[in-house]
């Protein structure tokens, strides 16, 4: 016997806002946050020079040094975005949370990157262990994330490590989803975060991946436009706070939707060029866990990276599976490639943005590439839609494919 899983709780720290509201106006404004970032115009080779920060980030009184010694920049999302969520549940602070009913599924690419520099500057350039500190490899630890909100929160529960590049959030939720399905726990803290780092950005620059337009950082990335010429990193966190339809009931919480299919697997081809046939795949392995027809799904969100190659694969299998009328768009234009965060951040936006009836266009999508496939892509304004059904899409380095499908609550 399975259960229905629900989701009571989200909340999202992103490079255009703290809250929901903040990020529906940089939606509807159609505000990118990408800039120049200066310090990388220092390293040598380094082709691409722009990014999207988090800015005015800032943590409550209440996380004191004790606290947060354990945590790198990317727990810190994590764990702040995770209490929000918990708070927009109605279970911070309750028993649920400790009394082992709760687990947490969580991912990031990477642990805390300037933790690695600290480790390894420290121990291979000056020879020396002065700066690494008794927390250092907690920070650093791929982990870092399950491991601090586990602790933060007092969880008892599973705690599931979902580290793998840009599937890190979607599998998160994946994850948590099939352990509430299968009765292995009641509620789960799911999502994913990544905080910014060059190291990322060098990683897909060697790759000529990224984006050069460093004089027009606003008009990049534009994922499926004809003219777009890479990626760009960005950071954030995001936590669905996900419960069993029965408990969520019983007592009295408000739902955002239910979580109906969930598919993943790995194309077992590439370690780096995507494979069509895997990523349609997943697609219809999320439909059938949903026992749902590709016609059901009202809108995609895609995970539209403005790679050449990733565009035009991921078009090809969204098209095989849904043809030519889906309406689709990738968030990436306004915020870049949040990496570990990006599954989770963009499924909170896009649940948001169905009960907004609401969903936004691709940014900087002018002219869709004539290589990409046919598809309903939102432009300009965004688009008025009611929907029953909305799916998201992530495809990670590895081969490694996540397919997501909601129904909105009513």
């Amino acid at each position: 016997m399975t259960r229905r899983v629900v989701v009571t709780g989200m909340a999202g720290l992103s490079p255009i806002g703290l809250s929901w509201e903040t990020v529906y106006e940089s939606l509807k404004a159609q505000r990118s946050a990408v800039q120049i970032m200066p310090e990388w115009q220092e390293i040598d080779g380094l082709r691409t020079h722009v990014a999207a920060p988090i800015e005015n980030f800032e943590l409550p009184q209440h996380y004191n040094r004790k606290a947060i010694r354990s945590m790198g920049r990317v727990s810190l999302l994590a764990t702040r975005s995770a209490e929000l969520a918990l708070e927009d549940a109605g279970l911070l602070g309750t028993s649920y949370v400790t009394d082992g009913r709760m687990g947490v599924a969580y991912g990031s690419g990477t642990g805390s990157p300037t933790a690695h520099q600290v480790f390894f500057e420290s121990i291979h350039v000056h020879k020396r262990l002065k700066g690494i500190s008794s927390t250092t490899y907690i920070q650093m630890m791929s982990h870092t994330c399950v491991a601090n909100l586990g602790h933060f929160f007092k969880l008892k529960g599973r705690i599931i490590p979902t580290c793998s590049a840009c599937t890190s959030g979607s599998q998160g939720i994946g994850y948590a989803y099939e352990s509430i399905k299968y009765g292995l726990q009641d509620f789960m803290i799911a999502g994913g975060a990544e905080e910014l780092s060059v190291s990322e950005a060098v990683m897909f620059d060697v790759l000529y991946a990224t984006s050069v337009n460093n004089q027009n950082p606003k008009q990049t990335p534009a994922p499926f436009d004809k003219n777009r010429d890479g990626l760009v990193i960005g950071e954030g966190a995001a936590t669905l706070i996900l419960e069993d339809l029965e408990t969520a009931q019983l007592r009295g919480a408000k739902i955002y939707a239910e979580l109906l299919g969930y598919g993943a697997n790995s194309d077992g081809e590439h370690l780096t060029a995507p494979a069509v046939s895997g990523m349609k795949k997943v697609m219809e392995l999320a439909l059938e866990d949903a026992n749902l027809p590709a016609e059901a799904i009202g809108y995609l969100n895609a995970h539209g990276t403005a790679t050449e190659v990733g565009d035009i694969a991921e078009t090809a299998a969204t098209n095989m599976v849904f043809g030519d009328r889906i309406p689709i768009s990738s968030l990436k234009g306004h915020f870049g490639h949040t990496m570990g965060a990006c599954g989770a951040l963009e499924t909170w936006m896009t649940l948001q943005m169905a009960r907004e009836n609401w969903f936004a266009p691709t940014l900087n999508l002018h002219e869709v590439d004539s290589r990409c496939a046919k598809l309903d892509y939102l432009q300009d304004e965004g688009r008025q839609l009611e929907v029953e059904y909305v799916m998201c899409n992530n495809f990670a380095f590895g081969g490694v494919n996540t397919s997501l499908i909601f129904k909105k609550w009513n």
